[in-house]
């Protein structure tokens, strides 16, 4: 039964001969790959004008500043893209920060990267499907008091479609991803149109958000280097592309780049286009989310002339990108997370595929930390963005700087042109990196600077576990094992058949020493099964421990070792007979083996079988 259900939801398994097939065309890789990148338009302008409007008081002031910033975060985004380029043709078997930093800056740095990352990919998901569940609640304001449970179960949707393999989440994502580009290209082209030939005037506010606009106000540096910090969110995602070169079809560096360029095209133009457009409209967002509506959601209905089918059209596609935005993590989490656990820095289950050839083990641990964010912050997008960007600039920052080892090291054709380009993107994220903690400490930045230090420390404690295991196992070739003398020790119940069977299995192991072993709550149990002993003419050493106080297992353990330690070379076998019934049944049985193995387990020289009787 178990079976049929994992195959309803996750389909049949897929060969690990099929892997080649698997991979991703250019079509398909941007909606996987992009979908995080390119979705940030949907809020990044918002989150720059909720910093101006809610924290510097600036009011009409703030829409004058928009452009200019935006400007400034499509050049760092050209910047940013250009060197990942490169990173991806040095580096095509994927990895991105963690592996460039690992092979050229060492074993922190690489640590540090790699937790950024790690993060940076679980806020992802927690931010674009709050940011989805916020752009259907501004068409549907009904739905604002169900908020953590809309994003709650649109991730459990995202994880089973996920689980289904690589391939087949791509094409379901593909559609809605080139769909949010059209009707925000669309909404840009006739906003912009309406504008500047129609004289579309700008929004009229009412309320909370008439009060917001005419604030009066100057923008100071400290508050316009926090907008940037907002807006500098619409980067997240770029290194996406670069962790997932393994992914695309053949020729997969060529491929991947050209994803990359048509990625950054499409979100520097978007982006640039949305902040002009809300630059004219004067769209208005609060700090504290009394003003349900989001900016884009604000945008549509004021440049379609009301919540007509255009107005939702643009709600859903923005709904479904930022959704599937989360697809991103989804594809290089899982990924990422198994290039560290082959290093031994995180445990090994998550470098296994499982039957639809995906790290399954690490896209469950994504959805799980990411379900834990959304129920902690409420679902709110604007609760953590702070969060958010640290782990990207980080990650940026380490790569970049491990690009110009990198060039230094091999000196290839145009290597100081190159260098020259990673050196400019690792100074600038670094201190874009610097104004996101200066500027957002506290208002929730200071987590992940306790977050990602806090993963380096256990990345290398489960190192050393992991090492601690393989010198204690490791053997010089030619080494032999001396022979031990084995002691045997059945544990006992009451004479039935699988007692019996346990004593016959432990007889044909030719032991040197074979004890039977039973304990006994009082004189009348132990005369009973000392009188069965002899009923049943067994020939075996019966061993009764009186236990008064109805204590089971620390009795036989403290028993094990007086009678190991009669002879200190024995290897011990301890034989349990078990009954084995139906599933729905086997509950109602004593389970007290489980414990006793449980126990036995982490005694040295000490061997558990259990010698089950299935009842039909």
């Amino acid at each position: 039964m178990a079976n049929r259900f994992k195959k309803f939801l996750i389909g049949n398994p897929i060969a690990s001969s099929e892997e080649q097939h698997q991979r991703l065309s250019k079509k398909v890789a941007l909606p996987v790959f992009a979908s995080d990148a390119i979705s940030s338009t949907a809020y990044a302008t918002e989150e720059i004008l909720i910093v101006f409007l809610s924290a510097a008081a600036a009011g009409a002031a703030a829409y004058s500043k928009l452009v200019p910033l935006a400007i400034m975060v499509v050049i760092l985004l050209a910047i940013v893209v250009s060197s990942y380029r490169q990173t991806i043709y040095a580096y095509p078997n994927g990895g991105g920060s963690y592996v460039v930093s690992k092979e050229n800056l060492g074993e922190m740095p690489s640590l540090v990267a790699g937790g950024s990352l790690l993060v940076d990919y679980i806020l992802t998901v927690a931010v674009s499907v709050a940011g989805g569940s916020a752009a259907i609640i501004s068409a549907f304001n009904g739905l604002a008091d169900y908020r953590v449970e809309l994003c709650v179960g649109f991730i459990i949707i995202m994880t089973l479609a996920n689980l289904r393999g690589v391939k087949e989440s791509g094409a379901l994502f593909a559609p809605p991803t080139y769909l949010y580009v059209g009707s925000l290209v669309t909404l840009i082209v006739v906003g912009l149109y309406r504008v500047y030939v129609q004289d579309l005037p700008p929004i009229e506010h009412v309320g909370e958000a008439k009060e917001l606009i005419e604030q009066q106000g100057a923008i100071t540096l400290f508050f316009f280097l926090k907008a940037f910090a907002s807006g500098a969110v619409a980067l997240t995602g770029v290194e996406a592309v670069s962790n997932g070169v393994p992914a695309f079809q053949k020729p997969e560096s060529k491929n991947a780049s050209n994803t990359l360029i048509m990625m950054a095209v499409i979100l520097g133009t978007c982006f640039f286009g949305i902040s002009m457009l809300a630059k004219e409209l004067e769209p208005v967002k609060d700090h504290e989310g009394l003003i349900n509506d989001t900016v884009l959601a604000q945008m549509a209905e004021h440049v379609y002339g009301g919540r007509n089918v255009m107005f939702f059209i643009t709600q859903f596609a923005t709904f479904a990108i930022l959704i599937l935005a989360a697809n991103t993590a989804y594809a290089d989490y899982p990924r990422l997370s198994s290039i560290i656990a082959k290093d031994n820095y995180l445990p090994r289950q998550f470098a296994n595929r499982g039957t639809k050839l995906v790290f399954s083990n690490g896209i469950i641990f994504l959805a799980t930390m990411a379900i834990v964010l959304i129920v902690a912050f409420g679902g709110k997008v604007t609760a953590l963005i702070p969060l958010y960007a640290i782990g990207v600039f980080t990650g940026f920052t380490l790569s970049q700087t491990g690009m110009c080892v990198h060039h230094w090291r091999h000196r290839g054709a145009r290597w100081r042109f190159h260098m020259a380009i990673n050196s400019v993107g690792a100074i600038t994220t670094f201190f874009v990196a610097g104004v996101v903690i200066v500027t957002k400490f506290t208002d929730g930045a200071w987590l992940p600077v306790i977050v990602i230090p806090l993963l380096v420390i256990i990345f290398k404690s489960i190192k050393r576990h992991y090492s601690k295991v393989r010198t204690a196992v490791a053997v010089e070739p030619g080494y032999k094992v001396a022979r031990k003398t084995h002691l045997v020790i059945v544990l006992v119940g009451a004479m039935n058949r699988g007692t019996l069977n346990a004593i016959a299995y432990a007889k044909s192991l030719a032991p040197d020493r074979l004890i039977a072993l039973t304990v006994a709550h009082d004189d009348e149990e132990a005369e009973h099964i000392a009188q069965q002993w002899i009923d049943y003419g067994m020939t075996v050493k019966l061993d009764i421990i009186h236990s008064p106080f109805r204590e089971l297992s620390g009795v036989i353990m403290n028993r094990i070792d007086e009678l190991d330690a009669e002879d200190a070379d024995d290897i011990v076998t301890v034989v349990i007979p078990e009954f084995v019934t139906d599933l729905r049944t086997q509950w109602l049985h004593n389970n007290s083996a489980f414990t006793l193995k449980a126990k036995l387990l982490y005694r040295p020289n000490t061997v558990v079988t259990s010698v089950p009787v299935v009842v039909d």
